[in-house]
């Protein structure tokens, strides 16, 4: 018999990380890294999770997990992202996920956001100069709404609103699954 769960994650600053190790606790299942993962791997376990970040507006690494996981023979498929904005966001959010899941894939694949963080000391370079330049917009934008000046306030240093509580969802119905 397969075992039931793979976790990939792939983690830039620890965020997706921390999510992936509390599911793993959760739930039981075995976790890999990004770069560990191939069709191979999937296929010999009947439920794969891949976790990301929400990154430039993207689920960083989704397309090349999405053509693996179609060459396995795993029999499910889910999905979280971590990201820097608040679960309180739900219409960004909302506007996230029709952005990079196509209408099929909104309905078939379950998918969570998990809030995050920032965390400036372990952003890699590129990053960093990308979100120095998205407050430098911010900040010079007139008439700014309070979503603005909240968002200007939380880009301004690092900052880490992960809670497990947030997995819950992804858990139950993992633990569904499996029943």
């Amino acid at each position: 018999m397969k075992p039931k769960i793979l976790v990939i994650y792939k983690s830039s600053t620890g965020f997706t990380k921390r999510y992936a190790e509390w599911l793993s606790q959760e739930v039981n299942c075995k976790l890999a890294p990004y770069q560990s993962a191939s069709p191979e791997l999937m296929s010999r376990y009947e439920t794969v999770v891949f976790g990301t970040r929400a990154h430039a507006g993207r689920v960083d690494g989704y397309k090349k997990i999405k053509e693996m996981y179609k060459k396995s023979s795993a029999q499910r498929f889910a999905l979280f992202a971590t990201g820097a904005m608040p679960a309180s966001a739900e219409s960004t959010i909302a506007e996230f996920w029709a952005q990079n899941l196509s209408g099929n894939e909104l309905q078939k694949i379950p998918h969570f956001y998990l809030p995050g963080g920032l965390c400036y000391e372990k952003m890699p370079a590129g990053d960093k100069l990308m979100m120095k330049v998205a407050v430098a917009m911010v900040k010079k934008k007139k008439n700014k709404t309070a979503e603005d000046l909240e968002m200007e306030r939380a880009m301004a240093s690092s900052y880490d609103i992960s809670d497990q509580a947030y997995l819950k969802p992804l858990v139950s119905l993992l633990k569904k699954a499996e029943g």
